[in-house]
């Protein structure tokens, strides 16, 4: 249950980056500064996202090469996650995972800790921390993708640098390049990004009564 946790946590924050990048310090290129406004006018206009993605994670010298995919709805500050068959659900006040595979949901109140990442401040994390520049461009199926690099400006990061890669033509993230100091390189690809969908009004909603009788056991954090 807990690496499950940590395993989300983890892509949760690299998926927190590709949408928080926009707010970066106005230092380096005023071009890049430019683009970043312009993809943060544009998500923070929508009522709610849908993000499927693919999550890669290699590192050749630890022998590492994982490809998994996942979901993330938002709206306002909430959200709900899907990750290798288990789900994680923030209301507002707590958050939930459940994992089927053993039966279990654990609650945990929401983070008090100013510096946590999660997808309800996708759009406001990252408002300082990186110099960035214009980077390449490359040709995606017909699709101009273009690539600004981020640069932690604290050396005691474990992060070297990201690349956050926009849709020129619908201003949406396409894809973050995130390297590691140890060689890891974490890479989120943006199968399809949905706004302002007709959402379930209970979709953000824990159904404790429910789970507790199909037998799961709850755990409080």
């Amino acid at each position: 249950m807990n690496n499950i946790i940590k395993e989300m946590r983890k892509i949760i924050i690299v998926l927190t980056v590709m949408l928080s990048a926009a707010f970066v310090n106005a230092q380096g290129s005023d071009k890049a500064k430019g683009l970043l406004d312009e993809v943060y006018n544009k998500v923070q206009s929508y009522d709610n996202i849908f993000v499927d993605f693919k999550f890669d994670l290699k590192n050749a010298e630890a022998g590492i090469n994982q490809e998994t995919r996942g979901d993330v709805t938002l709206a306002g500050n909430k959200y709900m996650f899907n990750y290798l068959g288990s789900q994680q659900i923030f209301d507002g006040n707590k958050v939930y995972t459940i994992v089927p595979e053993n039966e279990e949901v654990t609650i945990e109140d929401k983070s008090d800790d100013e510096n946590a990442m999660t997808p309800s401040k996708m759009l406001t994390f990252y408002k300082e921390g990186h110099n960035y520049a214009w980077d390449i461009l490359q040709n995606v199926q017909g699709r101009k993708i273009q690539y600004v690099k981020l640069t932690p400006i604290d050396s005691d990061t474990e992060i070297k640098s990201r690349l956050l890669g926009i849709d020129m033509g619908t201003k949406h993230i396409y894809k973050l390049i995130e390297t590691g100091k140890n060689g890891t390189k974490t890479t989120i690809t943006v199968n399809s990004f949905k706004t302002d969908q007709d959402l379930s009004k209970t979709l953000f909603t824990f159904d404790e009564a429910k789970y507790k009788d199909e037998g799961y056991f709850i755990i409080r954090n």
